[in-house]
Order: C-alpha cells, then structure tokens, then sequence
C-alpha cells in the first residue's frame, strides 16, 4: 500500500502512471480515482492518506484529472465534507463569507475603473466616451476567474488598468483576434506590440482633445456597436 502522496503525468493506460522522471508506477487495485471538480472534498482526501494527483501540462498550465486514493478514504471524504455542508453553522459562515466577498469585488471594481480612467486620461470633451471605455474594460478584466491581468496580485492596479485597457483594445480595436499568427518564437509578440503601438496612438488623440473622425476610428466604432 502506498504512503507516499505523488504527483503523476497523464499517461494513456487508466492504472499504470508516469512521474516526471518517466518512472511507471501501477494504482493499486482498491484504489479508485476521485474526478477533479470539488476542492473541499480533495482537500478533506488528501488529509487522509497517500494520495496519487494526476495532471496533464497544456503549456504552461496544468489540468488535474483527478486524485487515486483507497476507495474507503474517498468514501470517508465524501460522508465528511457532506456532513459539514449540512450543518446550520458551515452555511451561516459560508454566507458570511460570501458577503464579505461581494463587498471586496465591489471595492475593487470601483478602483479598477477609476484607475482605468486615470490612465487613459481623456480631454474633457471626451469625458462620456471614457467613462463608457472604463466601464467595458472592467466588466471584461475583473470578474472572478476571468483569467485577466486585472486578477494578478504581483502588478499594480495602475499597471493593470494599462494592460487592461491595451488587452481590450486589442481584441476590440484591431484585427488581432482574426490574423493568422506564423508559428514562430516571438511573432505573437511582435503582433501585439504592433497592436500595441496601434493603440497608443488611438488613444492620444483622445487625450490631447483633437477631433476624431468617428467613420473611420476603431475605439468609438467599438463603443458604439
């Protein structure tokens, strides 16, 4: 019986599991997979015993598959954390959790959209425009999960709100999303600073107050659709 908690690479077999060395290790035969989707659960599995995690690395990122454990640990693991989602106690506190959470997001949000504004600094007679842009570059980069800059915690919320704006502008203001990418090292990136620099100067004829030719400018042909 296993005692050690291991970390596996997908492999094609269900039962047989490759470590990072390329080492083959077969699942025991009472051991079951418990399928990746509830954290609380794993949590409370791998507080049990040996545990086997399954991953599968899509570049950068990793994907569980799931954890191997004895099928009694699964069980147990299972009965307790259903036992504590029934207890008065455990919901009153995951609702107060909740609220405390809403009031945090709805605080961040309101200083991400007003650091979005500081940075884009618009004239004054651009003030409706860039109240509308604030609000669309927030409601895309801040909620939860969304994957966006906005949700790092190792940038400043200046920085954010510039790269937030800049990601928007890019999938909204150019033909990124539809321009075929050759495959080689750095050509994504090239593209984007391109869109980038693309960007920029759309945005400073907002901030000096020239006029605009709203035919032919992609950012109010964006906010106007």
């Amino acid at each position: 019986m296993p005692t050690e908690t291991r970390t596996f690479l997908i492999t094609k077999s269900d039962r047989s599991l490759k470590d990072k060395t390329g080492k083959v290790f077969t699942v025991p035969a009472d051991w079951e997979n418990l399928p990746a989707g509830d954290a609380s659960i794993t949590r409370k599995l791998k507080s049990l015993g040996a545990t086997w995690t399954v991953q599968e690395k899509k570049g950068r990122k990793s994907f569980s598959h799931g954890v191997w454990a004895a099928k009694e640990n699964i069980n147990e693991a299972k009965a307790l954390v259903k036992a504590q989602r029934a207890d008065p106690k455990h919901q009153k506190k995951l609702a107060q959790a909740k609220v405390r959470r809403e009031e945090k997001e709805e605080v961040f949000g309101e200083d991400f959209q007003q650091a979005i504004i500081s940075f884009l600094n618009f004239d004054k007679k651009y003030q409706t425009l860039v109240g509308q842009l604030a609000v669309l570059v927030k409601e895309h980069a801040v909620p939860v999960g969304s994957g966006t800059v906005a949700r790092s915690s190792s940038v400043t919320l200046e920085d954010k709100a510039a790269m937030a704006v800049m990601a928007w502008m890019r999938h909204q203001t150019s033909s990124y999303d539809s321009t075929s990418v050759p495959r080689i090292k750095g050509a994504r990136r090239e593209l984007r600073r391109q869109i980038a620099r693309q960007s920029e100067r759309i945005l400073a004829k907002y901030r000096s107050g020239d006029d605009v030719d709203i035919l032919v400018c992609p950012l109010y042909k964006a906010l106007n659709k």
